[in-house]
């Protein structure tokens, strides 16, 4: 009797758009805000595969490959994530990028000074900048990445990880589409359609860089175009793929302009069609 093929190895990399913060449950470390319900997790229970999730929220493409990623409000510190990378994974899931060229954090900023809170808070900060100048030293802020330096880097970061795990598949999986032409300026997002348009310019420099980053490596990467197969379900759609922005969400720990479980299960199902016609004798 011949024995049952070994189960698919899977594994997550990447940022919070990978990890799932908000999405109940979080699981262990807390501190990398990761859901049980992540589509890594998702795809996963329906291959009845082996994961290894890896993904921490806030993390850059740096912190995939050679920079540890201290946790926010924890102690907590985490290796870049490359180094607990099984070197016999099958399968390697990759959501990233967005962080080096400040596509998330900037627009939550915009979202939130576009309240009448932030305004009242921009206003206090901007008229105590003077006198904090003179007891403060400015924190060293990181210029955020170029479009050309990111799809370079997301490159160098892809070849990392076949060099670590030569024998897998690498899916460079988008970012969802979180804005487009029904997202409404100041009802489906704060701010208005100037930064709406900018928002959506990043992302289509984000979408850029995958597929430079990806094409060039079409023998073992395959870029999955999440982007555009959410752009039906933005902000403002009846079944957004994306949790909108409300301030009370954000203190509360809510899923704030990043994917919701629909978004999740979404992903995951488009994956798990693909790998059932790609490894079709473990899938």
């Amino acid at each position: 009797m011949s024995s049952s093929p070994s189960k698919l190895r899977v594994v997550s990399l990447g940022s919070s758009f990978a990890a799932g913060p908000g999405i109940n449950p979080q699981v262990a470390p807390l501190s990398a805000k990761r859901s049980g319900q992540n589509y890594p997790h998702l795809l996963a229970k329906e291959l009845d595969a082996e994961l290894t999730d890896l993904s921490v929220s806030g993390a850059t493409l740096l912190n995939i490959t050679t920079t540890p990623q201290n946790a926010i409000f924890s102690k907590d510190v985490f290796e870049p994530q490359i180094l607990s990378v099984p070197t016999d994974a099958d399968i390697i899931t990759l959501t990233a990028g967005g962080n080096d060229i400040g596509y998330i954090g900037d627009m939550m900023f915009d979202a939130g000074k576009a309240t009448t809170v932030g305004m009242v808070a921009n206003c206090i900060i901007q008229a105590a900048k003077p006198i904090m100048s003179i007891f403060c030293r400015p924190a060293e802020k990181s210029t955020p990445l170029t479009p050309e330096g990111l799809s370079q880097r997301l490159g160098e970061t892809l070849d990392a990880i076949h060099e670590r795990a030569p024998n897998a598949h690498i899916y460079l999986v988008e970012y969802l589409a979180i804005l487009g032409p029904i997202t409404k300026p100041a009802i489906d997002i704060p701010f208005n359609q100037e930064r709406i348009d900018h928002h959506s310019q990043v992302a289509s420099a984000l979408q850029n860089a995958f597929a430079t980053a990806a094409d060039t490596r079409s023998e073992w990467c395959e870029r999955v175009p999440i982007h555009e197969l959410s752009s039906d379900h933005v902000l403002g759609s009846k079944e957004p793929w994306v949790g909108g922005f409300a301030l009370s969400s954000l203190f509360r720990g809510g899923i704030v302009l990043h994917p919701n479980l629909d978004g999740m299960k979404a992903i995951a199902k488009i994956l798990l069609l693909k790998i059932r016609q790609e490894f079709p004798k473990k899938a």
